[in-house]
């Protein structure tokens, strides 16, 4: 029903193609085998595991992977911000529920993706925001599953 993957190219500007990512493969930073609490803090533990190469983690299919920038508040819930960079997988079948970018009225948009009684529509993750039919014959096409969203918590 729903291919992944573009017919146009995407708009100048809106998101940033690549098959490098987010920094050269070997652009690692340690990583430790420790879990870090969200709740009370526990002992230090200073065991290294290795090196986290984010590139390596976040990208699986270079050559099928853009990236963008969220705009706007629809995907709060969801945990997706405005600013928010999105890593997009245009290789991943869409299913119900995933988290996608799409074409909508002539633009992009990222909503999830929802299986309806009457077909398929894009959500929002945000209940002050509107869902939107989905009818492949408007336009509307599956651009690629998003796979991860990187927010930055320092504005510093």
């Amino acid at each position: 029903m729903f291919t992944s993957g573009p017919s146009a190219p995407l708009p100048p500007g809106t998101c940033l193609p690549s098959s490098r990512g987010f920094a050269p493969s070997d652009a690692t930073a340690p990583i430790y085998s420790a879990l870090v609490p969200a709740g009370f803090p526990s002992p230090a533990d200073d065991h290294l595991e290795g090196k986290l190469d984010l590139h390596e983690l976040m990208v699986k299919r270079p050559a099928a992977t853009f990236f963008c920038k969220a705009d706007g508040d629809s995907m709060t819930g969801a945990g997706i911000h405005s600013g928010d960079l999105l890593v997009v997988d245009r290789s991943i079948q869409a299913h119900d529920g995933d988290i996608v970018v799409a074409t909508l009225d002539g633009g992009l948009t990222v909503k999830t993706l929802h299986k309806t009684k009457d077909g398929w529509e894009l959500a929002p993750a945000n209940p002050g925001f509107p869902s939107f039919p989905v009818d492949p014959e408007d336009g509307v096409q599956i651009w690629g599953v998003v796979t991860f969203a990187v927010s930055a918590l320092s504005r510093r």
